[in-house]
């Protein structure tokens, strides 16, 4: 192996692919800006939407209650409710949304709180649809407070304090560091965004250095020059890799100037009353302000590299067997699927890092990262993934070389 040979052609291919759009939307447009607009514009619609949903006023139906008019009564005054006529069809209006949900009134149900033994309260619903899930929690939220005040005044129809059915209440205080809290919310996102990115970020130029150059007639040219094949394979492979780890590095320096960026105009726009009195009143329930260990967002770019190589090689040998362009995304497409399937497992609760899964490629670079996010170095299992994620690398990047070697994959008729 020519190391200078191996510079002059990544220098090259560095060249060439900086000429082509379709590899800088890749690598620099869509890490850059689309996926942090993505992610910030897709939150921000989400949140609207959970906000606007809550503000609304659900329609809610009363089935049968003639006999409790003081529930009934009760239900029409509540502000967050909006009691609409009884209809045959209520069960065809909530599957269809025009109705948010129907409560059952027992017979009697008045006179059994009255005697002490009332039949029990249904409240029908669109399980799964939000504004339904709203509308019943409302409910719930009502004959709770209904239940207590009946309670409330049958104590003191006895003489008896309130406190004889609640001796005593809960309180929640998190006792975690703001790192573990902000690494538990994030660190499984942060790891499947990163393994996404490395992915993408490889496959337009990997498959534009091999295809790409066949359907060009290139290929044959290069490899008459007077440069040996492992020179050329590394040269071109160490192009895809730049496109692998900048694909990475600038979507993660977006993401995290953009998130400072809506802090500083979201404390803005609270003002600095309103945001002590968001902190003290976290602090008084136990809460603390979730944040990302920087230490840790090191950590996942370093344990990042060798699976950065893993992808490159593998899309570069897959991509090699093309014989055009079209042809390769056909080949590489396919494979972000293997890649998605274990990321998002990393971000499923209770799947803890252990000695077996930390031999699981992608998997294990996922549950480690989100501990390393949290503040929790384990350091037995990084040395163990770090190691087989390099030893995947080279058995990939050996493929590589051995593929590109062949004259029957490169000149495949």
């Amino acid at each position: 192996m020519n190391f200078s040979n191996v510079v002059t052609v990544y220098l090259k291919e560095l060249k060439d692919t900086l000429r082509d759009r379709r590899a800088l939307m890749s690598m620099v447009i869509i890490p850059t800006i689309v996926m942090p607009a993505l992610t910030f514009g897709v939150g921000k619609i989400a949140a609207g939407v959970v906000s606007k949903a809550r503000q609304e006023i659900p329609a809610v139906m009363v089935l049968s209650g003639e006999d409790s008019p003081g529930v009934v009564a009760g239900l029409r005054q509540d502000k967050k409710l909006r009691l609409v006529a009884t209809a045959a069809d209520w069960k065809d209006q909530i599957s269809d949304k025009k109705l948010r949900a129907a409560v059952r009134i027992p017979a009697g149900f008045e006179a059994g709180l009255k005697a002490g033994a009332a039949e029990p309260v249904i409240i029908y619903n669109y399980d799964g649809e939000l504004k339904s899930g709203f509308s019943v929690n409302e409910l719930e939220r009502y004959f709770r407070a209904l239940r207590d005040q009946t309670v409330t005044a049958r104590l003191t129809e006895r003489g008896l304090p309130a406190t004889l059915v609640r001796p005593f209440e809960t309180k929640r205080e998190n006792v975690a560091a703001p790192e573990k809290v902000g690494g538990n919310l994030l660190g499984g996102i942060v790891p499947y965004i990163i393994i996404i990115l490395c992915f993408t970020g490889a496959m337009y130029p990997a498959m534009d250095l091999t295809a790409g150059e066949k359907e060009r007639g290139t290929m044959e040219t290069l490899l008459c020059s007077p440069v040996a094949r492992v020179d050329l394979v590394l040269g071109k492979f160490l192009m895809v890799l730049t496109g692998s780890l900048s694909a990475m590095i600038l979507s993660l320096t977006s993401m995290t100037l953009s998130a400072a960026v809506a802090g500083m105009v979201f404390a803005a726009k609270t003002g600095p009353a309103q945001m002590a009195a968001m902190a003290s009143q976290a602090q008084g329930a136990g809460g603390t302000m979730p944040m990302i260990d920087p230490l840790g967002l090191v950590g996942v770019v370093a344990m990042v590299l060798p699976v950065a190589v893993l992808f490159s090689a593998l899309i570069f040998t897959v991509a090699l067997f093309a014989k055009s362009y079209k042809e390769a995304q056909s080949y590489v497409a396919p494979m972000i699927f293997i890649v998605i399937l274990p990321a998002v497992l990393g971000m499923l609760p209770g799947i803890d890092l252990n000695a077996r899964l930390a031999l699981v490629p992608i998997l294990n670079l996922s549950l480690v990262c989100k501990e390393m996010l949290s503040g929790v170095w384990h350091w037995n299992y990084i040395v163990i993934i770090f190691g087989s994620s390099c030893v995947y690398a080279g058995i990939a990047l050996a493929l590589a070389v051995r593929m590109f070697n062949r004259e029957d994959v490169i000149f495949r008729a």
